[in-house]
């Protein structure tokens, strides 16, 4: 199956949008001969129509479906899905089921279309919506290529999605939002064959991490209290942690979805003590496991901690060896 376009949202028509800003560069190309005018004149038409069709890349699709670490496991929605192909890819090549959400009729039935040929129809669909009412609630994978400001409007909305989900966006970012990971590629078939650089980002669906966190535990034989405090920028924290007293800076904290790690040192019984923690972060608990290690102690244990309380509990996984 070869499609045909892939579909850009352009709810963004003010004087600085990005559809100005591409068409500008667009229009300079055709006059310097660099696109073909079949290309401009129709590129020319979808913008007077607010809804402009920017071919995507087949490989460009394969890259950012890669990214997306999509297999048999995912459910794929594609925001602004056009002739369906990353969808049908996601199924054809990968597995995945899902569905595709656009506004033109003629898109899901070209999509739909294509997912007949491809024999994907068990595993997708295709919904003429707008895309801010569709129920992304069961998606592990997104993908998209809109415009800047839909992006930041949908923000909200992705953000609160299952820690873990992983959004793909072709072209365009999140704003300060910054990607997990990001990678530019160049396809000599993009816009219209003339070649061109296309960005790709991946995101992983933060964890609501910030607040107060406590648990207790034991080291060198003797029960210790902790508290840490978190805060959180997206899937960036920083934080503090409190100890009988004392105080010190989160080093190397991490949070890749619901993942979380983090370590620091401080005084205990009198000797500094390196704590190493990871977990998985649920509604007001984290399960993981802490290397506890200083002058008389080295233990790996058990780990939770309770938000906004102090009953938590550390118990022996594999004491290496605890000197009291």
């Amino acid at each position: 199956m070869q499609p045909t376009a892939q579909s850009i949202s352009c709810q963004d028509s003010g004087p600085d949008s990005w559809l100005e800003r591409r068409w500008l560069r667009i229009r300079r190309a055709a006059l310097a001969g660099a696109l073909p005018a079949a290309l401009v004149v129709s590129i020319a038409i979808a913008s007077d129509a607010r809804v402009p069709y920017v071919p995507t890349p087949q490989g460009v699709v394969d890259k950012m479906l890669e990214m997306g670490k999509v297999g048999p496991a995912d459910y794929i929605i594609d925001l602004g899905s056009g002739d369906g192909r990353i969808v049908v890819t996601a199924a054809q090549k990968f597995g995945a089921r899902g569905f595709g959400v656009d506004l033109n009729p003629d898109r899901i039935k070209e999509s739909n279309d294509n997912a007949r040929r491809a024999g994907v129809t068990d595993k997708v669909s295709f919904q003429q919506r707008n895309l801010f009412e569709a129920d992304l609630s069961q998606a592990t994978v997104i993908t998209m290529y809109l415009l800047p400001r839909v992006n930041l409007e949908l923000r909200p909305k992705l953000l609160s999605l299952a820690p873990g989900t992983r959004l793909v966006s072709h072209d365009f970012d999140m704003g300060d939002w910054k990607p997990d990971q990001q990678t530019t590629m160049r396809d000599e078939s993009k816009f219209g064959g003339s070649g061109g650089e296309s960005d790709i980002y991946l995101w992983i669906v933060p964890a609501k991490a910030a607040g107060t966190w406590s648990w207790q535990g034991t080291v060198a034989g003797k029960p210790q209290s902790y508290e840490i405090r978190l805060d959180q920028k997206h899937q960036v924290i920083t934080g503090s942690v409190w100890h009988a007293g004392r105080t010190a800076t989160l080093r190397d904290a991490k949070l890749r979805g619901s993942e979380i790690s983090f370590n620091f040192t401080i005084d205990v019984n009198g000797a500094p003590v390196r704590h190493i923690y990871t977990g998985k972060i649920g509604s007001d608990s984290i399960l993981g496991t802490a290397e506890i290690s200083g002058p008389r102690v080295q233990a790996q244990v058990e780990w939770s901690a309770v938000r906004g309380a102090r009953s938590a509990a550390a118990h022996p996984l594999n004491h290496r060896t605890a000197l009291n």
